[in-house]
């Protein structure tokens, strides 16, 4: 029962079928029919004029970023506890010499209302680096799966477009948000100049995220993405495997919802302090000195009897994520390999 992340799931059958007869062509010269699906497909789905596969979200988010800060002496504006900025090697700075500005990341993964982040905006003085974007998270990670509030995202993209600034959001697991929301798609994306969305988060996919924004955005992404290595030859064998993805687990999200809401009710009960989940991810911790072992010892216990998860390194705060493989023998599993611990 691998609970680590949403990121350690098999291909299923119809995706591994439709990757064998995957139709491709050559993707650098643009002409690989099942990538161009995908990418379409995508960019219907989010209700952008264009979009571009890349083989990774930390791909997707640099290139992002980096489009929009094309100048060099550029910023963007990022809250302290995004993954861009705490998972990602600082890559927009890195690579391209972007500024983070960070900002405190509020519980429910929001960076300050909208007249907040409007003054956060720095423009004509020589002193400070140009903001050319604020990039935000939904769901966030490290607030626990939470989706943002509704229209928050709008509200901060309308408070900094007349400044000249975009608004990026990281969509890892925007498929979770927008479910948790009950909007369509296209809803939660139209407020933003550019999304990366991840297809092997949440979706199930082996690898792979797209970039979805205005055409001459992603003709910026699709130039930054050969210059950091990320454009592929017969792509469609990957692309092809998303496309499944869409169609077979995008329509399933709620079953995750669900069952990471029972076992947080089953952690609760076993006494640990358990943080209600909003979506698939679930954080958890325990009081060291009532329970007698360290969170480390719990998951090195669990993972020798098959149950993995995680510690957040140097806390006693713990994560579970729930997938399309998790089904509800394998949570009733876990609690029960915990409870025995």
């Amino acid at each position: 029962v691998d609970l680590r992340s949403d990121t350690v799931t098999q291909p299923t059958a119809a995706m591994r079928a439709a990757m064998g007869a995957a139709v491709c062509g050559d993707d650098v010269f643009g002409d690989d029919p099942t990538v161009a699906k995908l990418e379409a497909r995508v960019g219907d789905l989010l209700g952008k004029e264009a979009a571009v596969f890349v083989p990774t979200g930390t791909m997707g988010n640099l290139v992002s970023i980096l489009a929009h800060c094309w100048e060099r002496g550029s910023e963007y504006v990022v809250g302290d506890c995004a993954h861009v900025h705490i998972f990602e090697q600082g890559g927009a700075s890195q690579f391209g010499g972007a500024h983070a500005r960070a900002v405190p990341t509020a519980a429910d993964g929001t960076i300050g209302d909208a007249a907040a982040v409007r003054a956060l905006v720095r423009v004509d003085d020589q002193h400070f680096p140009a903001t050319k974007v604020v990039a935000l998270e939904d769901t966030h990670n490290l607030r626990g799966g939470a989706a943002l509030p509704a229209g928050y995202g709008a509200a901060v993209a309308a408070a900094v477009r007349d400044l000249g600034v975009a608004a990026h959001l990281d969509g890892a697991r925007v498929w979770h948000a927008a479910a948790r929301r009950g909007e369509a798609l296209a809803e939660t994306a139209a407020p933003y100049d550019s999304l990366s969305v991840c297809l092997s988060k949440a979706l199930g996919a082996p690898a792979g995220s797209v970039v979805a924004g205005s055409g001459d955005f992603v003709a910026r992404c699709r130039r930054l993405r050969k210059g950091l290595g990320g454009t592929m030859r017969q792509t469609g064998v990957l692309a092809a495997a998303g496309l499944v993805a869409l169609d077979e687990v995008l329509p399933k999200l709620s079953e995750d919802a669900a069952r990471a809401t029972a076992l947080a009710a089953g952690l609760g009960a076993l006494g640990f302090d358990v943080e209600a989940p909003q979506t698939n991810l679930l954080y958890f911790g325990l009081d060291e000195a009532r329970f007698g072992f360290s969170a480390r010892a719990l998951v090195d216990h669990c993972a020798d009897r098959g149950v993995r998860f995680l510690v957040v390194p140097g806390s006693t705060r713990m994560r579970m994520v729930c997938h399309h493989q998790i089904t509800a023998d394998g949570a009733e599993r876990a609690l029960a390999v915990i409870k025995a611990a």
